[in-house]
């Protein structure tokens, strides 16, 4: 059914109501995901909110689907935190949860990662498979030197890296760079004194995720991300990077194994990357 089918605040005979995401919902939200083995800190889910746009569905006070969405200007946007509860699957919720954000974010062309169970859902709104994310993750199996070219980002780069990252990925992204710059840290790798790339590593899910990675080649990816894991150190970490990245091998050399894929899937216009930088590393399989 279309959103305007199920207004919000919209209560149908279950007495299921479909409210905005607001931050009373956290715990609900985490509740879901956990269900899910999706490995989101109660804290994943406040940035995510306090970024984007969202709905609930609840059923007698108790949350039972979640969906969220982030804007990227005024033309684009990404969607994810889209989870239904196991025992409300299979009855409309998920797609009633989707018309409603498609709605919300309307005219944006949206962006997403699906899992499996969700492509069908996706299609049937218009969504086009574009590409394959690989989830890597685990602790390095070995002790990494700093690659000479990368060192800690300072604030005064942070319009270049702006600039930077709207070329390798078509997105007006500053928002979400500054939200994670203030909760992590940041990396540049400089040539002939030239910003060429940058990466963040930040707590997240089980433990630090590296994205996003923005560089011009699949080495200068990798130094960014030795640059990272050896100021982490022999800790969890987490990398999405997209199937064509060239990481992959090296990645599960390092003990970053595989452990999942995600197909990525856009409505409307995929936004155009300009270059000569591209994406290496997600902020998240949500953000993008």
């Amino acid at each position: 059914m279309t959103a305007a089918a199920y207004p919000v605040g919209h209560r149908d005979n279950e007495d299921m109501v479909l409210l905005p995401f607001a931050r009373s919902h956290l715990e609900g939200a985490l509740k879901l995901s956990q269900e899910m083995s999706w490995p989101y800190r109660i804290e994943d889910w406040d940035v995510a909110l306090q970024l984007g746009h969202g709905f609930v569905l609840e059923r007698a006070g108790t949350v039972i689907g979640t969906a969220a969405w982030w804007p990227y200007g005024e033309t684009h946007a990404s969607a994810g935190m889209i989870i239904v509860a196991k025992a409300a699957q299979g009855r409309g919720y998920g797609a009633r949860l989707m018309d409603a954000l498609l709605a919300s974010a309307h005219p944006r062309s949206i962006a997403l990662n699906s899992t499996d169970e969700g492509i069908t859902l996706y299609r049937r709104r218009g969504f086009v498979p574009t590409g394959i994310i690989h989830q890597h993750h685990g602790i390095p199996n070995r002790n990494h030197e700093p690659p000479r070219s990368v060192r800690p980002m300072s604030a005064s780069e942070f319009e270049a890296i702006a600039r930077l990252d709207r070329a390798a990925t078509g997105l007006e992204r500053r928002q979400l760079l500054n939200r994670l710059f203030d909760s992590g840290n940041g990396y540049v790798l400089l040539r002939d004194g030239i910003l060429r790339g940058y990466a963040i590593s930040r707590l997240f899910g089980r433990g630090h995720v590296i994205g996003p990675v923005v560089a011009e080649s699949p080495t200068d990816a990798r130094a960014l991300i030795e640059f990272a894991i050896a100021r982490l150190g022999p800790v969890f970490v987490r990398i999405d990077t997209p199937a064509s990245s060239q990481l992959g091998e090296w990645l599960e050399s390092i003990g970053l194994q595989q452990v999942s894929d995600a197909t990525t899937m856009v409505l409307g216009t995929p936004a155009q990357w300009t270059g000569p930088a591209r994406m290496f590393g997600l902020a998240n399989q949500s953000f993008g």
